[in-house]
């Protein structure tokens, strides 16, 4: 199969270590994390395209897709990238098909979540601690709206105790209403 939309490739996501790039790339859901319900409106911008179902929990790694079931098992084995509290973390997309973008939200697993269990939306901080906007509206003639290939966000990670931490990196799409979710295995020191 040919490559499709886009994943996290520094620091590696989960699927671009453990699925082929096709899959890697495919991982998508409704958008608006942590919402849980589909038909929603952007606040920003009420003209984009309202969200397709999300992941339920317990699906949020594979985005529901049965081709990367094995993305949602429970466990500390995952390959982790080493991190500290509060140091910058440069966080690469790569695109294979463009989509009009309207925002890329990054989320952590909360202080002392359980890695024994399904990542759930109650084991992530409700709100992204790294956010990027693009302003652009209507999405259908806005021309800023693509971001460039490859795309690099600087964000400084939360305060955690040492341990297994899990970051959520979604990149809304504006013109449909879907995301793209990727997690990434960190390992706080």
């Amino acid at each position: 199969m040919q490559p499709r939309h886009g994943a996290v490739s520094s620091p590696p996501s989960r699927a671009q270590l453990y699925l082929e790039s096709w899959q890697a790339n495919g991982l998508e859901a409704g958008k608006f994390f942590p919402a849980n319900q589909a038909g929603l409106r952007d606040p920003f911008a009420p003209d984009d395209v309202v969200n397709a179902e999300p992941p339920a929990d317990g699906q949020i790694a594979s985005a529901g897709k049965d081709f990367a079931a094995s993305l949602d098992e429970v466990g500390t084995d995952w390959k982790k990238h080493l991190v500290t509290s509060g140091q910058n973390l440069e966080l690469t997309w790569g695109f294979h098909a463009p989509h009009k973008t309207r925002r890329f939200n990054y989320f952590l697993t909360k202080d002392g979540w359980d890695p024994t269990q399904p990542l759930s939306r109650a084991q992530f901080d409700t709100e992204p601690f790294h956010s990027v906007q693009l302003n652009g509206q209507p999405y259908w003639s806005a021309d800023d709206l693509v971001p460039k290939e490859p795309t690099t966000h600087t964000m400084r990670l939360p305060q955690r105790s040492a341990g297994h931490q899990v970051l959520l990196a979604v990149w809304e799409v504006a013109d449909t209403g879907h995301a793209f979710y990727q997690v990434i295995d960190l390992q706080y020191t």
